[in-house]
């Protein structure tokens, strides 16, 4: 099985395709698990009409599947707790420079 590190790392790799910042720096993970070949997320977007909801899930889906010992992953959109900015990591913020 793939570490969570691996699992967040290829999380990385999705980019918000409006902020130009990685969905795992953005804070939008909230819960990263894995049972045998299946992977869990849970996330949630910056806001509830975000335009790029469908293109970042389908990515994100995308990216775990590329691990080796990934078969499947599904993607749970949640919206509590919502998403705040600060949620963002020190080196987001500093990309959109917000202070």
């Amino acid at each position: 099985m793939s570490t969570e590190l691996e699992l967040i790392d290829a999380l990385k790799e999705v980019i918000d395709p409006e902020l130009m910042v990685n969905i795992v720096d953005l804070g939008l993970i909230y819960d990263v698990s894995q049972e045998e070949g299946k992977v869990l997320v849970e996330m949630t977007l910056t806001s509830p009409a975000c335009p790029a909801g469908p293109q970042i899930v389908q990515q994100a889906q995308m990216a775990l599947v590329r691990l080796k010992d990934v078969d499947e992953a599904e993607i749970k959109l949640t919206m509590s707790p919502p998403w705040t900015p600060e949620r963002m990591t020190d080196e987001a913020r500093d990309e959109l420079g917000i202070f």
